[in-house]
């Protein structure tokens, strides 16, 4: 099933939750639904899920006005971040829930419910742990039988909230994962909110990055990672160093450093903001023309990487730089050091108005 949301606003007083936003989702797509806490996504998510009324706009579910339909037309299964499953069921009873509450000529019989539980619980995994009771699944288990649930149903659209917020670092990058190849398994339209933005990039075939009640951008991960559109999205999907830069046409300045930027050719000379991640910082030992210089004040080895902690001497601002853990121990670099850098990639942005003031 498609969907598509037009020109959708949202109100709740003077907070404006969903500013004027339109996406389309095509079907079998899993699409991440990502940004800060307050940007919108959970309400639009509840909007399409008819949890929530729009102010403006409209909901297509399969190219059909869906923007007044009830919840319990939309076909639409729901998975929230705290498992919301009946404490005094069973799994198996929990899952069953919503084929035993349909309409009395809609509602398969006995064995069929018997069948299509049991053929869901294989599909999570889970199958061996029919009888028991919530509190005693672990919270990993507790989400994949949500899951299981909404899926019984057999929505059209799949939409998760936050599925694995409550959940442990480890646990989720497990659940993520598997949902993913749960996915490909079966090809049913799925939304799901997140502000992880390493849960985004993984799992999703395409990002939809909210800030402030409208959209930043849209893409495949790769895209809003590697070529963001907006300073938002450079530096809400992973850390971003800033620096102050002067846009010179078709190439701008950072301190010494010069960085071709084609898109400006025919602008005049303006203050500028260039991005850049830290591991697009590398360490010279032969400084050409160009390169930055920084103070090296602590390195932080996690796994197979080492964060350097810096600070640039020209101006004293904090400098963050990445490289793998065998360059570090080659270099062997000490605290107070002063250290070469050369960009290897960043992007340069207009100074916004408000900053230039």
């Amino acid at each position: 099933m498609s969907i598509q949301v037009e020109h959708v606003s949202k109100r709740f007083g003077d907070f404006v939750a969903l500013d004027d936003v339109s996406l389309t989702i095509q079907p079998g797509e899993l699409v991440a639904l990502l940004g800060p806490s307050g940007s919108g996504k959970t309400t639009l998510l509840r909007v399409i899920a008819g949890l929530e009324t729009a102010d403006a706009g409209r909901i297509y579910l399969d190219a059909k006005d869906a923007t007044h339909q009830h919840v319990q037309e939309r076909a639409v299964g729901f998975v929230f971040q705290h498992y919301a499953l009946f404490r005094h069921m069973s799994v198996f009873e929990n899952v069953a829930f919503g084929l035993r509450v349909k309409a009395r000529r809609e509602r398969p019989s006995e064995a069929q419910i018997a069948e299509k539980v049991h053929r869901l619980l294989e599909l999570v995994q889970l199958d061996w742990l029919a009888a028991r009771y919530p509190h005693q699944l672990s919270g990993g288990q507790r989400q994949r039988i949500a899951l299981a649930r909404a899926l019984a149903i057999e929505p059209s659209v799949l939409l998760l909230d936050e599925p694995f917020g409550a959940l442990d670092a480890k646990v989720r990058k497990e659940l993520r994962r598997w949902l993913r190849r749960l996915h490909d398994e079966i090809h049913l339209t799925s939304v799901f909110v997140t502000h992880d933005q390493e849960e985004a990039l993984e799992v999703a075939d395409r990002i939809v990055v909210f800030n402030r009640g409208r959209i930043e951008q849209i893409g495949a991960p790769d895209e809003v990672y590697d070529h963001p559109e907006t300073p938002f999205v450079y530096g809400f999907l992973g850390h971003a160093n800033r620096f102050p830069s002067a846009i010179e046409g078709a190439v701008s300045r950072v301190g010494a450093a010069r960085i071709a930027t084609p898109e400006f050719s025919d602008q005049a000379s303006q203050e500028g903001i260039a991005y850049a991640r830290p591991h697009d910082l590398e360490i010279v030992l032969d400084p050409a023309a160009g390169a930055l210089t920084a103070t090296l004040v602590h390195a932080i080895k996690i796994g197979p990487s080492v964060r350097l902690e810096c600070l640039r001497t020209d101006n004293g601002e904090p400098l963050d730089v990445e490289l793998t853990r065998e360059r570090f121990e080659e270099l062997n670099p000490v605290v107070g050091q002063v250290l070469h850098l050369a960009l290897r990639r960043a992007k340069v942005f207009m100074k916004p108005a408000e900053l230039s003031a």
